[in-house]
């Protein structure tokens, strides 16, 4: 089947559509998402911490609960919510609040030596600009109608990449792949710029505006799996209150450790009624692989006998959500990954600025002109449907 003058025209007309409809948001998420992919490094280097002692590779973790029992004496009227190793440094982070649905800022945390024990320091990090960044490039700094919103946008781009892609043939048949015309009007530059460089980002933008608009889902996600497997786990759990005395977290994390061996604990959420169980550690674990780093499996610990529950992976659904995460902000292979990500996220902001400026600067016939020529034809000869 070839495709026709008509069909063209119309795919021209979602292209440009799509494309004016999210352009402003995704120059915002563009420029927004520039930092967060290298918000580690950043991190890195304007929060200064105190490291932990070197150790040979015979030495022994310290005790979890002797870290938490700190903690219960340093904050006594603080609830502990979680406790979590640094993926880099071998550092345990000890995350207490005065409530169970803390807000910004209540947050104290606690850095110990994960050989030692020894209490390096309380790191109460202020909100930051890359924290202002991460919420406008997630939500609009509207919560989850923002997350929505951003993601019907993020739908939108993949259409503007898809119809771009459909119209690129025709308008370039008779150019060879990359011409600039130098010698023609500024506009024309401006319009063989956007299409070589929209045509060189296309797979890459795909997949960024797909693991865009799948990340929005997350909250209506992970709220769909706690509403179908938490009450069937807490069922027997059902009137009974959150115990007075907690069993051993090293026990705990053991007990993890032998229900899902290969697997490496990351962190435990301690009981907490408002958004996970009341009467379990939940013991996150993860891959050791590039890939499977980024895939967790959830551990459930009775908080009171120290039994296990449950150890099962997560649903298809969360499973495609884990996996959208990394790959939206170039987080598989490291830094060289994130460079690469970090050029085609400005090459897409040269895109969208060179397409708002064709907008801007349009004639009275602009790109139609280009369509009533090929609507001369009966038919666009050589180019597939």
């Amino acid at each position: 089947m070839k495709v026709t003058a008509k069909k063209v025209r119309f795919w021209y007309l979602v292209h440009k559509w799509t494309s004016l409809v999210c352009t402003i948001f995704l120059l915002s998420e563009c420029i927004t998402g520039l930092p967060l992919i290298f918000g580690e490094e950043i991190f890195d280097l304007t929060h200064k911490h105190i490291r932990p002692a070197d150790t040979p590779p015979s030495a022994v973790a310290a005790s979890l609960d002797n870290m938490v029992a700190m903690g219960r004496h340093l904050y006594p009227g603080l609830k502990v919510l979680f406790v979590g190793w640094d993926e880099d440094e071998p550092r345990v982070f000890l995350d207490l609040s005065p409530s169970y649905d803390p807000k910004p800022g209540e947050d104290h945390n606690l850095v110990f030596d994960a050989y030692t024990g020894k209490l390096l320091e309380e790191q109460n990090i202020p909100i930051g600009w890359v924290d202002y960044a991460f919420k406008l490039h997630t939500e609009l700094f509207a919560g989850f109608p923002g997350e929505l919103f951003l993601g019907l946008m993020a739908i939108l781009f993949v259409a503007s990449l898809v119809s771009g892609a459909v119209v690129y043939g025709p308008f370039m048949r008779k150019l060879a792949f990359g011409t600039l015309r130098k010698e023609q009007h500024p506009r024309v530059r401006w319009f063989d710029l956007h299409n070589l460089i929209g045509i060189v980002t296309l797979m890459w933008a795909l997949v960024v505006g797909l693991t865009g608009a799948i990340n929005t889902l997350s909250a209506p996600l992970f709220g769909l799996w706690r509403a179908q497997e938490l009450p069937r786990l807490l069922a027997p759990y059902q009137g009974r209150p959150m115990p007075a005395q907690f069993a051993s977290v090293d026990a705990a994390v053991t007990e993890a450790q032998h229900a899902l061996p290969g697997m490496k604990v990351t962190s435990v959420v301690f009981p907490n009624p408002v958004d996970s169980s009341p009467r379990h550690y939940v013991i996150w674990t993860r891959g050791v692989t590039p890939v499977t780093s980024q895939l967790f499996t959830p551990a459930l610990i009775d908080v009171e006998t120290g039994n296990l529950t449950v150890a099962k992976a997560l649903p298809w659904y969360l499973r495609a959500l884990e996996v959208s995460r990394p790959l939206h902000f170039g987080n598989y292979g490291g830094l060289p990954l994130k460079i690469v990500w970090g050029v085609f996220d400005l090459a897409l902001i040269a895109v969208l600025i060179s397409g708002l400026y064709l907008w801007l600067t349009r004639r009275k016939s602009a790109v139609e002109d280009e369509l009533g020529k090929l609507a001369e034809l009966e038919e666009l000869t050589g180019v597939a449907a």
